[in-house]
């Protein structure tokens, strides 16, 4: 059974290599309103292509209202990089090397292939935004790489969220 992370409670730790030498670690994120961790499942989805050139392309958008973003898949570094070109992510950071204990502590759905083009194993969807003092504001987790949330919709709950100081909602376990 997947651990399951609460909103308005602190996330767990994370840490993962960021493509160019960088390391992102959620408790060193900018300043900001919130940090948005998007997981994908790798370079093998071809959703996850869609869905993470759909992120890279509301970026500015994002950086508008505060939200610092990276992406992160358990693909090695050579699978990410090639992810990052042959998709064309220009401006979204990409992590690789997602480690089995951290996807477990985040409440990610862990799959074993089905397909030869599958690594083994892969965490499906998960999309967490972050408040500056480490509390979950929001989370959406997927257990198949279909039914994930359009980002212009969640470009219009943020505003919402933040305009009225919403706090996080499914605070009750």
């Amino acid at each position: 059974m997947p651990t399951t992370l609460i909103p308005g409670q602190p996330v767990p730790s994370l840490t993962f290599p960021l493509l160019g030498g960088q390391v992102f670690d959620i408790t060193q994120s900018k300043p900001g309103y919130l940090t948005l961790v998007e997981v994908y499942r790798g370079l093998h989805c071809p959703r996850c292509h869609r869905h993470i050139l759909g992120l890279n392309s509301v970026m500015p958008r994002m950086a508008e209202r505060g939200v610092n973003v990276v992406a992160v898949s358990a693909d090695p570094q050579d699978r990410a990089q090639t992810a990052k070109d042959k998709w064309g992510i220009d401006a979204l950071p990409l992590g690789y090397d997602l480690d089995e204990a951290t996807a477990r502590a985040w409440g990610l759905f862990i799959s074993n292939p089905i397909t030869p083009n599958e690594p083994k194993p892969f965490y499906e969807p998960g999309t967490f935004f972050v408040r500056p003092d480490g509390v979950l504001f929001a989370v959406s987790l997927g257990s198949t790489p279909f039914g994930r949330a359009h980002w212009p919709d969640w470009l219009e709950g943020l505003d919402a969220a933040k305009a009225r100081n919403y706090p996080p909602r499914g605070d009750r376990a």
